[in-house]
Order: structure tokens, then sequence, then C-alpha cells
């Protein structure tokens, strides 16, 4: 059976699962080259048939991720300071009126309608609820489900009017134990707190999170002390609720009362603490609750790798799994596997949804298309062609290089998984300057990651759980060899938000650390998204090439090709 799942909000997306098996993945920025891009994604769709030989009418099941989405244009900034008007709020209370009912079927009519005018036949359309899709990515996607009762917690701004569950899987079947309802949401503190410094919400929460351990402590606990009074945890219900009047999707006034005068990072260190804080007693009490003790975790919140090492730490958590990139990008896989388990029941088979490994989901070219490419562009570059390739690119990193990796099938989500990379020599902490000047323009106080052999992990990082962080949704403490790779090391807490790469999972990519560690005896790099500031990571040849041209690049890994200026 084939399902093709869908995202048609913020970072839009698309999957497709054959027999179980995740065969294509993409989110529509990648084909627009429009970071976060918003609404229906039509390229994907086209683009996932084209790839796999496919028609319309050999698709069993078109699943939307969510009941309910509303139509916009993806403009987050503009969005929230509208938010902040009169006529935003009568709107609002609109949703309380049967005007809310009406507004919803006429939305899920235009979206049903989107795939109707592609040739889908509307029997064919199911939707999946919001917190039930991220349940979904986190269960199926964990590598216990079909052994293991699982403790499943998601948790975000809000998604078809709640913004945090409690549930447990158990043979395949997922039972929501406890919900919390849009309005009392930590992801609404948190992105409004992002507004608050100037940022942009639902995309520099990172940058918050970053700038979080610089702030002295003193600073940090007058921020808090005004966070910690806005939530509450009621222990037995294992649901979050306000202790303020106001729903936090309009806590922004109160967030500039309360805060006026606090420093950027007090504010940056007070909602970190205060998001850490809540989700570990929350975690704690479903524990306590459930007796399972292997967690998975899914929802825009837990993008929070610091605040997923807490919640890794504690003493009551065996094992713990963050589904890859767990925004609402993901959510088209967890309505495609919701859709297919439910085929499955339907028509009496077997569930065989396959856990998930590597996430190299996306486009992959031959070696044709990179040379008729590089032809078409004449002498603008420098270009040659490597019988091992990796070997060349260990080489000029050990050099001092900065290369450019664009090679296989695209890493799915927001994090580079080699595939769509930059690297760099780690132990050369200049490298972070260079590469902030080249191309990636990060605010000084970022730190960039590692990726680590996984044979040479105890060396670098400590990891005493042996929590598998394939994905680099987990932040982890660091040895005393921290030196070998410092330039991945946040530099105010000296964690690491490390991958751990298994030569089965890519090996052309471990091929390049193996190489680099027979020069150096290093068996780590430093590991960033290639793209340029303010763009998605790169698709194909094509747009690798764009950044090259863009940026200071001055060595593209494009195939087993490597270009230079």
């Amino acid at each position: 059976m084939k399902v093709i799942g869908i995202h048609d909000g913020h970072n839009a997306s698309a999957c497709l699962i054959d027999d179980g098996k995740i065969v294509y993945c993409i989110q529509e920025e990648r084909l627009t080259n429009k970071k976060n891009f918003y609404g229906f994604p039509e390229k994907s769709l086209k683009e996932i048939l084209r790839i796999t030989n496919l028609e319309i009418k050999n698709i069993d099941k078109f699943a939307y991720a969510s009941n309910h989405t509303a139509i916009g244009d993806g403009d987050v900034l503009r969005s929230y300071k509208q938010s902040l008007s009169l006529k935003s709020r009568m709107l609002d209370l609109g949703v309380k009126t049967p005007l809310y009912s009406f507004y919803k079927n006429k939305i899920k009519k235009i979206r049903i309608k989107n795939l109707v005018d592609l040739g889908v036949n509307h029997n064919n359309i199911t939707f999946v609820e919001h917190h039930l899709c991220h349940a979904a990515t986190a269960y199926f996607g964990s590598p216990w489900w079909k052994t293991e009762d699982i403790l499943i917690l998601t948790n975000d701004g809000s998604g078809d009017d709640l913004c945090a569950t409690v549930s447990v899987g158990d043979s395949g079947s997922i039972k929501r134990i406890a919900e919390t309802p849009k309005g009392n949401s930590i992801g609404n503190i948190y992105s409004r707190t992002v507004f608050l410094l100037g940022l942009v919400p639902w995309e520099h929460e990172w940058k918050i999170m970053g700038m979080a351990p610089y702030a002295p402590i003193k600073g940090v606990q007058q921020s808090y002390s005004k966070f910690k009074q806005y939530l509450t945890i009621n222990n037995e219900e294992l649901t979050f609720s306000r202790n303020i009047s106001e729903p936090t999707h309009w806590i922004y006034p109160r967030l500039r009362r309360d805060l006026e005068f606090h420093r950027f990072d007090w504010i940056s260190g007070g909602v970190q603490e205060m998001t850490e804080d809540l989700l570990c007693r929350w975690v704690t009490n479903a524990v306590s609750k459930t007796g399972i003790r292997k967690v998975a975790l899914s929802g825009g919140v837990f993008m929070n790798v610091k605040a997923n090492k807490r919640i890794m730490e504690l003493d009551c958590v065996d094992d713990i799994f963050v589904f890859p990139s767990c925004g609402d990008e993901s959510n088209s896989i967890g309505a495609a596997f919701w859709a297919y388990a439910e085929l499955c029941k339907k028509y009496g088979e077997d569930n065989n949804i396959e856990s998930i490994r590597d996430i190299y989901y996306g486009n992959s070219f031959t070696e044709q298309e990179i040379r008729r490419l590089l032809d078409q562009k004449g002498k603008m570059y420098n270009f040659k062609y490597f019988n091992n390739i990796e070997s060349e690119i260990a080489q000029i990193i050990a050099e001092g290089g900065v290369v450019a990796r664009c090679k296989d099938r695209m890493e799915f989500g927001a994090r580079a998984l080699g595939n769509r990379s930059i690297l760099a020599d780690p132990s050369n902490q200049s490298c972070i300057r260079t590469i902030n000047m080249m191309v990636k323009k990060r605010d000084f106080w970022m730190p960039f990651a590692p990726v680590i052999l996984k044979e040479r992990v105890s060396e670098y990082i400590i990891n005493p759980k042996n929590v598998e962080s394939p994905y680099m949704m987990l932040s982890f403490d660091t040895t005393d060899k921290r030196e070998d790779f410092m330039a991945g090391v946040h530099q105010a807490d000296l964690t690491a938000r490390a991958q751990i790469l298994e030569k089965e999972w890519n090996s052309g990519y471990y091929k390049v650390l193996q190489e680099f560690e027979n020069i150096t005896e290093r068996g780590v790099l430093l590991n960033t998204s290639f793209n340029l500031h303010g763009y998605p990571m790169v698709n194909g040849p094509e747009e690798a090439l764009w950044v090259f041209e863009n940026s200071g690049l001055e060595y593209l890994a494009l195939g087993d090709f490597i270009v230079s200026k």
C-alpha cells in the first residue's frame, strides 16, 4: 500500500510511504528556495510522483496533517505584529462562536480542492489530528515500537486546539492519556520571547537557546522569576495550565511589562530555564504515572536540544528518542504513518512500518547531470573528477580548507547530516570566523556542531546511557579531549550538539571522517548546513553552484568532482 502524507502549513512538506517504508520525503522550501515555505506543497507532491514514476491513481490514500491549518502567506513577523491589533483580538474571540466552524469548513474545502485539482479522488483524502501526527512520528519512528511500550510526549505552540499531549504506545496503538488545550503553551511563551528580542519567531528560537548559557546566574534568576509565574504543571492530569488571565498566545504585552530593562542574555537564560524545568517535571510525572521509562518526543518544543539533554539525564528515563526535525515539517511523515497503520487495520494486514534509521529521503543526482552542468558553466570554475573523492575532501580540510559537500540523497529536516553540509577541521577555531565570513553570517555567540565517528564517541562526549544521537537532536557534555573539536563546542557551557555517525548509515560521509582521522588522528569534523544565510539547505547541483558562486566558499565537493575558484 502507498500513502502520501501532506503538511500544508509552516515549513510545508510531503512524504511517500510504500509498504511501511518511507521512500521519499521533502520540504517544499528545498524546491522553491523560500525558507520555511508556508502553504500547499504542490512541487513536493509532483516531485514525489516524478522520482518514483507513480501516478495519482497508484496512491491508496492522501493524508493531510492537521484537521485544520490556517491559510496564510508564511510571513511570521507580520503575523506576530498583527496579532497585537484589536482586529486580531476580535478575530481570536470569534473562535468561541459558530463562525469558527464555518471558517474551518471553508478552509477544509480549499485543502481538499488543492488535491482534487491534481486528480485525487475525494474519497482517498483523510485528515489526521495535529498532535496525533506528532505522536505517530515519535512512536512509529522510534526503534522500540514493535517490542516495547513507549511513553509518547508531544509539545508545541499549538495545533488543532492543543499544545501538548501524553500518550502510551502499545502494540501498534497510540492511547492518549492527557492533553493540554492551546493557550497554555511553553512554545507560545518561547516564540513570543523571540519576538520580544527582535528576532524571527519559529526560526530563531535556537539563537535564544544558544545565548542562554552566557547569561550570569543572577540575571537569569531575575528573568526566570517572571517566567515561572506563567505556567503550572497539573501533576495528576499531566497537563499545563496558566496562572495568568490571558492565553499564552496573547502574552507579548505582559512580557514587555515584566521584562522591561532585563538584558537580552538574562531573558534568554530565563525562558530557557523555564522551558527545561517545566518539561523535566512533566516528563518525570508522566514516567511516574505510567511506569514507562523509554520516552519518545515530538513537536516543535523538542527542537530545543538543551531541554532534550536535561530530559535524557533524568534518573527516571532509561532511553530517549527525539524524532529528527520534529517541528511541523515532520507531520507529513506522522500523517502518512497513521493513515498507513489505519489501512493495515482496515484490510487485516500486519502493520510493517519501519522504524527510521538514516533520513536521507530527498533528491539525488547522477555524475552525468553534474558533468553536464559543470560543462555549461564553461571557464567559471576549475573542476576535477576524483575516484576517491572522500580522501581528497579530507586532505583539503586537514590542510585548513573548508569544503561544501553535496552528494547522494538529500537529508530531511533542519539538520545537515553530511550530504548537504559544509565541513571543516574543528580543532582550528579560526574556521568559525572563516565560515561565517564566507557564507553563514551566524551571530557571534552561536556554536557550530561536530560529527563524530561512532567508534570515537567515548573520547569526545559524555553519554553514560549510550543514547543514540544520529540526528543532532541532543546536546552532550564534552570530555577533556574537547580541544580536538573546540570549534564545534559551545564556548560557554562546553556542550556539543553531536551527530554520531555509523558507517552503515552513510558510507561516503563516514569515509570522509575516516580519511580525516587517518591524516590527523582525530575522528571528528565540524559540520554545518550548506546554505546561504536566510535560505534553505541546497537541494541539488544547481543550488549548490549558486551558493558557491554567491559566497566566499573556495571548495565544493559536488558528487565526485572538486570544484574550486
